[in-house]
């Protein structure tokens, strides 16, 4: 009876130390699989943060690898050109990867906004540090004009006049496209609130700009000189009245002093002069496009400028 028992006794303590077991064996299972997903998390969370990191390091790349030029200005041509002095010279910069309206432009006539985006362009360069950026493509243009990115205390001139409606993109050459995407995504912007150039349905294109501003100014001119010339011809008749000998003696005078004053010709509204040496005796400092005395071929450097000091 005792050894019944004692082989009773024997088998139950056998079974609960099999069911211990194997509880354990469970429980240890349970951790090792909860262990190895923490531990699974915890790698991803970890390779998460540093995409982010990696990404964030992009971004601060794309902003801080800028490689500006101090250059000081020597003064503003139109809306998208500049003169500046660089290294010991005053160079031209025309602006990458924008186009604005004429203003200047010799044989052209001044376009709707070009004279908002030249006065633009000078109040912006005129105010603050002037930098310019170079792309990785040629730095010169086949006119020699610098190509460049330019900044006024490290804001982007072009992305400005993109934003205000005044520039249109324009001229992309590979490889001078660091910026394309962000100027095309302003310029879109701009396009969908129908801002200045984009207020007039046709009148950008992807080859320039369509019209011309109606010189209203230009009348008035003309009357203005019509009536000069009324008031110096009854001047004249009544000065003949008083004194018919004195006035042929001052004509004759007045002829063969204009017909000695200037090697220059007059005819409607524009001026010739043979070179710009004769050009400086009258306009020493030279003259610009839309003046009447303005010749192309006197324009050397294709600022829109003549027979500039």
């Amino acid at each position: 009876m005792k050894k019944v028992i004692l082989c009773f006794a024997a088998f139950t303590l056998s079974l609960s130390l099999a069911a211990c077991g194997s509880n354990d064996a469970e429980k240890s299972s349970t951790e090792s699989r909860e262990t190895q997903q923490v531990s699974k998390d915890a790698e991803q969370k970890t390779e998460q943060k540093e995409a982010t990191k990696e990404k964030t390091a992009d971004k601060s790349d794309v902003k801080d690898d800028k490689e500006l030029v101090d250059v000081t200005l020597d003064r503003a041509v139109d809306g998208d050109t500049i003169k500046v002095k660089y290294n010991g010279n005053v160079d031209t910069v025309r602006y990458l990867l924008v186009d604005t309206p004429e203003s200047k432009k010799p044989d052209s006539c001044v376009q709707p906004y070009g004279e908002d985006a030249s006065k633009r362009n000078k109040e912006l360069v005129s105010d603050g540090k002037l930098q310019m950026e170079f792309d990785k493509g040629d730095h010169r243009d086949k006119y020699g004009r610098l190509l460049a990115y330019v900044y006024v205390d490290g804001k982007s001139v072009q992305e400005t006049l993109l934003k205000e409606g005044l520039a249109r993109v324009a001229y992309v050459y590979e490889p001078n496209t660091k910026y394309i995407d962000q100027f095309k995504k302003d310029e879109q912007e701009t396009k969908t609130e129908k801002l200045s150039i984009w207020s007039k349905n046709g009148y950008v294109t992807g080859k320039g700009f369509n019209g011309c501003v109606k010189k209203a100014s230009a009348a008035k001119k003309k009357t203005t000189s019509n009536e000069s010339n009324k008031q110096s011809s009854s001047t004249q008749n009544s000065d003949t009245n008083k004194s018919s000998s004195n006035s042929s003696s001052s004509s004759a005078s007045s002829r063969s002093n204009t017909a000695q004053a200037s090697p220059s010709t007059s005819t409607e509204g524009t001026e010739s002069f043979a070179n710009c040496t004769e050009l400086r005796k009258k306009y020493p400092n030279g003259v610009p496009s839309t003046h009447p005395a303005y010749q192309s071929k006197m324009d050397r450097d294709h600022d829109n400028f003549a027979c500039e000091r």
